[in-house]
């Protein structure tokens, strides 16, 4: 098989993962969508890089136009989901233009003018825009997002009707609406103005190398790579998922791209489709914190802690290395426990081949990131490499991937689409950061938490991952980590965690929601491709994972390998690297029940408690955890060269 015989997988939406779905547009009104999309795309790109727009008018426009376009594209419900519109469709949008154009051409007006004093028209007007959203984000994201969001103007409204804790004093309508929609801590607050900035910019990123064809060389490079090794096409689902992941952010979205193409491969050599489906679910989970874009949580958590994007990068680069690290371990493990086999050498692709047909494609990731470790911004970093991709398709010896006007034109359109979920995410849960901002319900309960616990850190950690999983469930990649971090961060950080490792904590058990029963759309998506059964598939990715879900709790006890903290040095990081991936490979043993062969039960044990004592750093904690592994270690071998149990009176685990 050569690399340029592989069936390149379908461009999809970068974001697209709750919701009825798109509507099977066509004719007219597949051309007025496509053109709004690319205009879109167009004013964002205008208003970033050519023209000083005042924000508030960017943020306007930039999602007036997404409301529209998301109107337009996602039915009323899934008995509306034809290519004609109905009466609402038309209602809602000329709600949009009427309300969001209102304080358009208002804005100066009302803060200048009057100094700040809305009139009634203000706030009907901002009452109308707000169920506009609403009404969006029930389409695009489905019920949570605006039902959370509901619940919380009902709590600012009616706290003094809610009991012990959770009552306040409540506040009037007037000036809810005049925070929520009149001011830049609602709606039009921080987690907006990333979105129609960074975020788009570098979705825009994402779209045009998707476009320029380098998925494809991405599922080549990860071929020729690891397609020969035990299980190839399993880590060949890892690699590539891990670098097309690291630009979409998405999970359901990396896995209709590289799933496609990684699934039935790894049917091919004999693993089962549900184990097929739950690797490549775990792979593409773990694009969401993989740099540079993390699901573009990276530029929301950069505002929300006060810190550089480049600062957030760095930090996540070691944890995502852990998170494939272990995926290939396990990975490697259950291929040896079914005696699979690579691919053989006339299947894979050779690297000089595809890298001379395609590899100057790799030339724009480069430069992003060089961009961005010289400290210019994303917005910065995200249009150069947008150029990059025009300029490398176009000297690229492979004709098929350069970017003529028509491959412009889609990647355009492409980016908008996968824009609209994540803007529309962003700006509803405006409502609820300004809402808790308003009512202080976050410290409440972080320190009532905290007092509960009585401190005891581990029992938080537990709680938190908890917590996280269950409010994650069904939300697009943004959104889940805004939830999270609006919610959930300020318990960790209350117990004393380091403020950076609390968001990477929450964030990273969000994201574990993709594949965690019973909503486990990563996992899901890739069932369906497989052809397996969901709830099945759900919980092998959950088994694979498994050595994954420590890692939050070695990044909250060793903050150094977020690059952070009093005692961050080279051979310091370098021994948490090792104890955490000793820590992990050890779970893995224990996850699969096998190393060279089927485990004892007893070795088992032996080998989760050494991951246990791995992940707090302490040199006692690390010798008890070493000598538990040696300790199994010698136990398996002595069984593995006598082929016999411990001993008659302790029978063999199963699974």
């Amino acid at each position: 098989m050569n690399a340029e015989k592989l069936t390149p997988p379908p461009v999809v939406d970068l974001d697209k993962e709750a919701g009825a779905g798109s509507r099977p547009l066509a004719g007219i009104a597949l051309r007025l969508a496509t053109l709004l999309a690319i205009a879109i795309s167009l004013y964002a790109i205008y208003s970033n890089a050519l023209a000083n727009t005042q924000e508030f008018y960017r943020n306007t426009t930039f999602l007036s136009g997404i409301l529209i376009l998301g109107f337009i594209l996602f039915p009323f419900s899934k008995n509306h989901a034809t290519s004609a519109f109905n009466r609402w469709d038309y209602l809602f949008i000329t709600l949009t233009l009427v309300s969001y154009g209102y304080f358009y051409f208002n804005y100066f007006d009302l803060h200048v003018v009057r100094k700040s004093i809305p009139n009634t028209t203000d706030y009907l007007m901002a009452a109308l825009g707000i169920a506009v959203l609403f009404e969006a984000a029930r389409r695009t994201t489905g019920y949570f997002i605006p039902g959370l969001a509901t619940f919380a103007i009902v709590y600012a409204l009616f706290g003094q009707y809610f009991m012990g804790i959770f009552g306040h004093g409540g506040f009037s309508v007037e000036r809810l609406l005049y925070r929520l929609f009149m001011t830049s801590e609602g709606i039009f607050g921080i987690t907006l103005s990333t979105a129609s900035t960074a975020i788009v910019v570098f979705i825009l990123f994402g779209a045009f190398l998707s476009v320029s064809g380098a998925t494809q060389l991405f599922n080549d490079l990860a071929l020729a790579m690891a397609g020969r090794r035990r299980g190839g096409p399993a880590q060949v689902a890892v690699i590539s998922s891990a670098l097309t992941g690291s630009l979409s952010g998405s999970a359901v979205a990396n896995v209709a791209t590289t799933g496609t193409f990684t699934i039935p491969l790894m049917k091919s050599i004999g693993l089962s489709p549900r184990f097929a489906g739950a690797v490549e679910a775990t792979a593409s989970t773990g694009g969401m914190i993989m740099p540079p874009i993390m699901g573009a949580a990276a530029f929301i958590m950069a505002g929300f802690l006060g810190i550089s994007y480049t600062t957030i990068v760095i930090a996540a680069i070691v944890p995502a290395l852990l998170y494939y690290a272990a995926l290939i371990m396990a990975i490697d493990l259950e291929a040896k426990k079914q005696g699979l086999k690579g691919l053989s050498k006339e299947h894979i692709p050779q690297v000089k081949a595809v890298l001379k047909a395609r590899g100057l494609l790799l030339l724009p990731l480069v430069i992003v990131i060089g961009t961005l470790l010289m400290g210019k911004t994303p917005i910065y970093a995200g249009f150069l490499g947008i150029v990059s991709i025009i300029v490398a398709s176009w000297i690229t010896p492979d004709s098929t991937v350069r970017m003529t006007p028509k491959k412009i034109a889609e990647a355009l359109n492409e980016a908008a689409r996968g824009s609209i979920q994540v803007t529309i995410a962003c700006a509803a849960i405006g409502v609820i950061i300004c809402v808790v901002t308003m009512t202080g319900i976050g410290s409440t309960l972080a320190f009532n938490i905290v007092s509960m616990t009585n401190n005891t850190l581990w029992m938080i950690l537990l709680v938190v991952m908890l917590v996280c999983i269950v409010l994650s469930m069904g939300l697009p990649s943004t959104a889940l980590y805004i939830v999270v971090a609006v919610t959930v961060s300020p318990i960790l950080i209350k117990a004393g965690v380091m403020p950076l490792a609390a968001h990477f904590f929450v964030f990273w058990f969000g994201a574990l929601s993709n594949i965690t029963p019973p909503v486990a759309l990563a996992s899901y998506t890739a069932a369906s491709i497989a052809r397996a059964d969901p709830m099945q598939t759900s919980w092998d990715a959950v088994r694979l994972a498994l050595p994954g879900f420590i890692i939050p709790f070695i990044l909250v006890y060793n903050p150094a390998l977020l690059m952070q903290g009093e005692d961050v040095g080279v051979f310091s990081i370098i021994h948490m690297i090792v104890t955490a991936l000793v820590g992990i490979y050890a779970l893995s043993i224990a996850s699969a029940n096998f190393w060279l062969m089927k485990t004892h039960w007893l070795e088992r044990l032996l080998f989760i408690i050494a991951a246990i004592m791995l992940i707090k750093p302490g040199l006692l904690t690390d010798l008890a955890g070493a000598a538990l592994i040696v300790s199994a270690g010698v136990m398996h071998l002595l069984r593995y060269k006598q082929r016999a149990p411990l001993a008659a009176n302790l029978p063999e685990s199963n699974e």
